[in-house]
């Protein structure tokens, strides 16, 4: 059974930045990027219970900042799910996957730390979690975000048509990625 995210050791540090778990005072910090137009075109507006929803993350998964010199830039959301499985095989399916999801202060992007931030997600998912697969998806218009997934090692495993409601109100296709564990370690 793999490990839950309470049991990583927490902060993991890169190179350049530093992962930790979400707190409630971060409500604000994360707010102030979040409400920014280039984060609102691909995540919408932010709920008007965002603080509530902020303080009680966990059915929306696991928020990791990352953060550069002590200064809150961006998150990276680990989800950990159950894969597909027949009835009678569902617990070997448990908590075998993660959903991967980010976001940056706008004016840091260009600079590596959105890639730097999820390969180190992805080495937490695989090394300390033991999971199997992580994916991630996109509005396909969202270049940044598929290059991304791509620089990462993912691969795009859908391409589907006029399926997410894009905040403009109008219907874009998504893409779907996802990176196994033995093809992360090379041995696929």
């Amino acid at each position: 059974m793999p490990h839950q995210l309470d049991d990583v050791s927490w902060p993991v540090s890169t190179a350049r930045l530093t992962l930790r778990r979400a707190r409630p005072d971060d409500a604000d910090d994360v707010l102030s990027y979040r409400s920014l137009p280039n984060v609102v075109e691909w995540m919408g507006d932010p709920p008007d219970d965002f603080h509530t929803r902020f303080a009680a993350p966990e059915r929306f998964g696991v928020l990791l900042l990352i953060e550069r010199a002590g200064a809150i830039i961006g998150e990276v959301m680990i989800k950990i799910e159950d894969a597909w499985a027949p009835l009678r095989m569902m617990s070997q399916a448990q908590g075998v996957q993660a959903e991967l999801g980010w976001s940056l202060r706008p004016e840091e992007t260009g600079k590596g730390y959105a890639t730097e931030a999820v390969e180190a997600a992805i080495r937490i998912c695989f090394e300390e979690l033991g999971l199997r697969r992580v994916f991630a998806s996109c509005f396909a218009a969202n270049t940044p975000s598929y290059r991304l997934m791509e620089r990462v090692g993912m691969r795009r495993e859908a391409h589907t048509v006029l399926d997410g409601l894009h905040p403009s109100g109008e219907w874009m296709d998504g893409y779907y990625y996802a990176l196994l564990a033995d093809e992360w370690r090379g041995n696929l």
